[in-house]
């Protein structure tokens, strides 16, 4: 089965997908607003941190209630670990398919950083309730070329 993208790639692009992932829609569309536009290189060095505590990622839509963080460049931000971690492991994958594709990876910029909805799925509530949990997966792919 071959995997659709919302964009079609060029000629010398490399793509890689991450599919049903158990993460927040929300914060996966803000962690793709911040590596959008990024050298690879520099998009994993930043995810590292983020799941390391060390830099924030600003949070300039569905930020509600999200309190402010040290330093002139974030206003608003949070360290959304989980999606961070999952964002890692894609970045890590394009890396890798540029290396196959023989691409040099320090050259490579993100031109297409997309985060989509998935499927919810539900779950009962222990104890015999009726009552159902909803699990949200997401979506994420990604497009990079040599710049």
């Amino acid at each position: 089965m071959d995997l659709k993208y919302s964009v079609k790639p060029e000629e010398g692009a490399v793509k890689a997908m991450g599919r049903d992932m158990n993460v927040s829609f929300k914060d996966l569309v803000v962690v793709a607003d911040a590596i959008r536009g990024k050298k690879v290189s520099k998009a994993i060095e930043y995810m590292e941190s983020v799941v390391e505590l060390k830099n924030p990622v600003p949070y300039r839509k569905h930020n509600k209630g999200v309190g402010h963080r040290k330093g002139k460049e974030v206003k608003v931000g949070k360290y959304p670990q989980k999606a961070a971690r999952h964002v890692l492991a894609v970045l890590r994958n394009l890396a890798a398919n540029a290396e196959y594709k023989g691409y040099d990876t320090e050259k490579l910029k993100l031109t297409h950083v997309q985060a989509q909805k998935g499927l919810a799925r539900l779950r009962r509530k222990p104890k015999g309730r009726w009552a159902l949990w909803e699990t949200q997966y997401s979506h994420i792919q990604m497009i990079a070329k040599e710049a």
